[in-house]
């Protein structure tokens, strides 16, 4: 007989675990019909049959209370057929929003500023952005909070750059919820599936929040990666550096680092630490400062910005066995490289 699902409540916000209610039309999340601890077994045995040729897989490390921990919570808007304003997540493999008030996954108090801002919307007349048409005014809004600094950050998405009553709009909002400390408005007129734009103006406070990791503090802007589980980040860094038993004599290479998290992590435990991107600064500059152009919209490959604004890209050819996995013939070439390394 197949297992029964256990159910467990989730205090404040009343769903249970294993029981979304939207599991099967939203795109977010694909194992929120399993309990917690189903979704644990159900990934380590992904993970034993994947690794367990080539190592030992040790127990996966779960979460004490596995809810409403993503620091960076965003959502769609749109009108439903009943002219009702909505505000949620894509359905998977569609363009359809499902409608979403409270996640077993996402920042209850993002999902209570979103809700806050689905309401003024209808005080202040101001309509959702319709992707078909190319009319309308909000298009998503981006909460990042920092669950140690207890900062919160709030973008708003336009398709348009003007904001009738601006002022008052974001008064109200900071009325209701005094705890924010950053208001940013983004504008993204193109037709893409990307969710910001390049053109942002600060509309109260700095424009960031900070957050601090370990003994360190990072400054997070609308558009900068950090990690969006920041409990299970601590988990996993300190298990990383134990794992790595530094010395202190070491030079550790951050690859693909990005903000560079990992890297600063761990840095008092080593000699040097060096974080390789695979962009230079100006390169960055570049991006920032550059619309993405008519190829790029057609496949998301970022160098297509390059050629299309003719800037010459340099290529060395290397000997490597470094490639893409993205089919299953591919992970077992994958497979076959480490056999042939252990040899």
């Amino acid at each position: 007989m197949p297992e029964k699902k256990k159910s467990i409540s989730n205090n404040k916000s009343g769903v249970k675990s294993g029981n979304c209610p939207l599991y099967k039309k939203c795109g977010g999340c694909q194992l929120q019909n399993l309990t917690y601890e189903q979704q644990l077994r159900y990934k380590q045995v992904k993970c034993i049959r994947l690794l367990g040729k080539f190592c030992r897989v040790g127990e996966i490390i779960g979460m004490e209370n596995p809810y409403h921990y993503r620091n960076k919570v965003q959502a769609a808007f749109a009108l439903d057929r009943h002219s009702n304003i909505i505000s949620g997540v894509y359905q998977s493999s569609s363009h359809k929003i499902v409608p979403v008030t409270v996640c077993m996954t996402e920042d209850e108090k993002a999902d209570e500023i979103i809700g806050t801002i689905r309401r003024l919307l209808k005080n202040f007349k101001l309509r959702p952005y319709n992707e078909d048409t190319g009319r309308g005014f909000l298009r998503h809004v981006l909460v990042k909070r920092g669950f140690k600094s207890g900062q919160i950050m709030v973008v708003l998405v336009t398709g348009t750059r003007d904001f009738p009553k601006k002022k008052d709009f974001v008064a109200t909002l900071l009325k209701i919820h005094p705890e924010i400390t950053t208001v940013v408005q983004n504008v993204n007129n193109q037709k893409t599936s990307m969710v910001l734009g390049n053109r942002s103006e600060v509309l109260f406070g700095d424009g960031y929040i900070t957050e601090q990791l370990g003994d360190f503090s990072f400054r997070i802007s609308p558009k900068a990666f950090y990690q969006i589980n920041p409990i299970q980040t601590e988990v996993l860094y300190n298990t990383t550096l134990e794992f790595a038993g530094l010395t202190g004599k070491e030079t550790v290479v951050d690859a693909y680092c990005g903000t560079g998290t990992i890297g600063i992590f761990a840095s008092p435990k080593a000699k040097k630490v060096v974080g390789v991107e695979c962009y230079n600064k100006q390169a960055l500059d570049f991006f920032v400062s550059t619309p993405k152009g008519y190829l790029e919209n057609i496949e998301d490959v970022t160098l297509q910005r390059f050629l299309e604004n003719k800037i010459h890209i340099k290529y060395k050819l290397v000997d490597s066995v470094s490639l893409s996995v993205d089919t299953p013939r591919d992970l077992e070439k994958v497979k076959e490289i480490m056999v042939t390394k252990q040899a």
